[in-house]
């Protein structure tokens, strides 16, 4: 509804009336105005009509919407299904072009506006989160190991006798996949075991480039979040050092957004050194569904680069999920899911202690880990070997998600390398134990009913090693009695 249509409709309903719902679309325009003009997440979350209103207005910019439309090419943005349709508010054309994932479609304005609005929209976040000097970001369609490819793919261009990539060990397999995906060899650090935390042996690292030559490193491949007792790599001495012998440094900053100290060290570590690219994936940080990552650095011409690495065009559905997601909740809302995140990982961490001390267990001290947390298993793993893979299923099935159990020893081969204490981060952590996490979006019945869940099962664990105690030590009784006896 325009002016002239405003004016027509005074012809039909009270002039008065027409024109307090004039002024009740103006309210909405406005807020679609703000965001156009400065391209920041709004302070305070919009309501559902005023995001639907915008995205149709968006929708109808594209060329498969125009009344009367002829389209003649392979890709037209036809939709066989109604239902699909809506699910994508008609926004069917993607994001990006051929040759660039941030370029703009000449006949989808709609789509590229989306495209171009969230990207902005995220940088904004990812500034209030902590990384203030962080100058562009774009949101790929790819999830976190696939974006990291992305980004070593776009290095090899610039590094081309380099073959190597050192990567303090992290065991989880898209990580280490990515890098191979890329084509490069990984060089695997070993962590050093400070207390109960495993942690960057930064010797390690700066003897191994030394090794193999600073050229033939395509960079050193680092991580943020990641699940204790590892905790976060030595960010800062990392960064020094790959500026000191000129490496690149790409950072795995998963679930990293969420947590103020990940991104202070993200921060700290681009003040005192080098930090090309950060990658963070969409669903672990803004709970939209998974598919999704954001790639950010401090120079913005070589984040520019990795987006014009991208084959062709790309899904807009995580750009509108985390787009839709962010004006839901505005930067207040953000912080508040930020805020009770940091309270409920207090909470885990005083009330999982407990738990640990009425089972004989302790939770291990893993104070540089923000995110996740580890309690011991050691009467698990000493009374029986399968009773800590036996764990994790009892949890599994008593509709606990997310808790991780780890046993000792534990060999796992990923593309051709063997890891001992696979799960573990080491070759031989010392115990074997469980993880919980508190990330974003965790509510307090979370905890409560988790910790109730887990003392079920460990007191079952308990029954059972008591029984078998008894059996035996019968057993071991009528032995004795039968030798003297003889």
């Amino acid at each position: 509804m325009n002016a002239e249509n405003y004016g027509s409709s005074e012809r039909l309903v009270t002039a008065a009336y027409v024109r307090q719902g004039a002024q009740g679309r103006r309210a909405h325009e406005l807020r679609l105005r703000a965001l156009l003009e400065q391209g920041k997440c709004p302070e305070h979350g919009w309501d559902e009509s005023t995001i639907e209103l915008f995205l149709h207005e968006l929708a109808i910019m594209d060329s498969n919407n125009f009344l009367g439309n002829c389209g003649v090419g392979e890709r037209e943005g036809r939709v066989a299904s109604g239902l699909v349709a809506r699910r994508h508010y008609r926004l069917i054309h993607g994001i990006g072009r051929s040759g660039d994932i941030s370029a703009v479609q000449p006949k989808a304005a709609g789509s590229s506006l989306l495209n171009k609005l969230t990207n902005s929209v995220v940088l904004d976040i990812i500034k209030l989160a902590g990384v203030r000097t962080v100058t562009n970001c774009f949101v790929v369609p790819m999830a976190t190991g696939m974006s990291l490819t992305l980004c070593f793919l776009t290095l090899r261009h610039k590094r081309p006798k380099a073959k190597y990539i050192i990567w303090p060990r992290i065991d989880q397999k898209s990580c280490f996949k990515s890098m191979i995906t890329a084509g490069f060899e990984p060089v695997v650090i070993e962590n050093v075991l400070e207390g109960h935390e495993l942690r960057t042996d930064i010797e390690a690292v700066e003897a191994k480039i030394k090794a193999l030559g600073a050229e033939s490193v395509l960079c050193v491949h680092s991580t943020t979040s990641c699940f204790a007792p590892r905790v976060p790599d030595r960010l800062e001495e990392l960064a020094v050092i790959c500026a000191n012998y000129d490496i690149p440094h790409i950072v795995n900053n998963a679930y990293g957004v969420q947590s103020s100290k990940c991104m202070h060290l993200i921060q700290q570590g681009a003040r005192v050194g080098r930090i090309d690219a950060f990658v963070q994936s969409l669903d672990k940080n803004f709970m939209v569904p998974v598919g999704g990552a954001i790639i950010a650095g401090f120079n913005e011409s070589f984040i520019q680069e990795i987006s014009k690495m991208y084959p062709g065009r790309a899904s807009a559905s995580p750009s509108l999920d985390v787009l839709i997601t962010l004006l839901s909740l505005g930067t207040s809302g953000y912080k508040q899911l930020l805020k009770e995140r940091k309270e409920m990982f207090s909470y885990l961490s005083s009330e999982l202690k407990k738990l640990a001390d009425n089972h004989n267990e302790r939770l291990l001290e893993t104070p540089h880990n923000p995110i996740s947390l580890a309690m011991s298993l050691k009467n698990l793993d000493e009374n029986n070997d399968a009773a800590v893979t036996q764990l994790g299923s009892m949890l599994f099935t008593r509709q606990v998600s997310g808790a991780r159990v780890v046993p000792c020893g534990s060999v796992q081969t990923v593309n051709n390398y063997t890891f001992k204490g696979f799960m573990s981060h080491a070759n031989d952590y010392p115990c074997a134990y469980l993880n919980a996490a508190s990330a974003i979006g965790i509510k307090k019945q979370d905890v409560d009913v988790f910790l109730k869940r887990l003392d079920k099962c460990l007191k079952t664990f308990g029954k059972e090693a008591k029984k078998e105690k008894s059996v035996n030590e019968i057993s071991n009784s009528n032995t004795g009695t039968e030798q003297l006896e003889d």
